[in-house]
């Protein structure tokens, strides 16, 4: 059995990770979709000090309340940023770090310094950045379903600066570069400069940017075989 922990996305939430938990629950495993501090069914909480430091104490309150050890964590996105400052902090209850189309910072970087300086700004009331639209091939009751969902959010988590104190992390990394995109894939760059990394595994997914929205029987299947290899 492994333990499941997923950082999810910008703009989103535990909740856009639904239709994963019932099939890696069915596979034996613990499954972990906690929400950020000002997002989803946290939103009440936003404000504009929160930032990446936030997000990554959100998680790692997660791993020491639960006890989380053997972790197979899950970055989706943003939750490339998190998910890397967690694995840093608490390499020793890491066992694999999934990074889904997520950004792979290293010391220093924020998520706008990872896109070159066309990252998100917050034109709305100065401080809280309004959400991305979803993928073309969003079937409709899934844009009915996640569209209100969706929560504007703290600049500042795309402007902090990521401090990394080990330089190569023990556990296992794997990316997932998901394939189909309209237009601009931020996450290409990445892709191609981890295709043969040393000590990095990497797959392709033929989905657009959210597969755990547009494609969960395929990603469900990815990340078992990860989990359980």
């Amino acid at each position: 059995m492994a333990c499941i922990l997923v950082c999810h996305g910008a703009w989103s939430g535990g909740w856009s990770w639904k239709k994963l938990r019932e099939p890696l629950r069915a596979a034996g495993h613990e499954v972990f979709t906690p929400t950020y501090t000002g997002l989803g069914e946290r939103a009440h909480l936003a404000h504009p000090m929160l930032d990446l430091e936030t997000h990554i104490q959100d998680i790692l309150g997660v791993i020491e309340a639960e006890d989380l050890r053997d972790i197979t964590l899950v970055a989706h996105s943003y939750g490339g940023m998190v998910g890397t400052g967690v694995g840093d902090r608490v390499p020793d209850r890491i066992r694999r770090l999934i990074y889904l189309d997520a950004f792979v910072p290293e010391d220093g970087q924020s998520l706008q310094d990872m896109v070159g300086g066309g990252g998100p700004e917050a034109p709305f009331e100065g401080w809280l950045v309004p959400p991305l639209p979803g993928a073309p091939d969003t079937a409709p009751e899934d844009l009915a379903w996640t569209l209100p969902r969706r929560r504007h959010q703290p600049a500042r988590c795309f402007t902090q600066k990521l401090r990394l104190t080990h330089a190569t992390p023990p556990f296992a990394r794997t990316y997932i570069h998901c394939t189909v995109k309209d237009g601009h894939d931020p996450f290409r760059p990445i892709a191609d400069r981890l295709r043969h990394a040393p000590g990095w595994g990497f797959l392709e997914m033929a989905a657009s940017h959210s597969p755990n929205i547009t494609a969960p029987e395929a990603l469900a299947a990815l990340i078992l075989e990860l989990a359980q290899g």
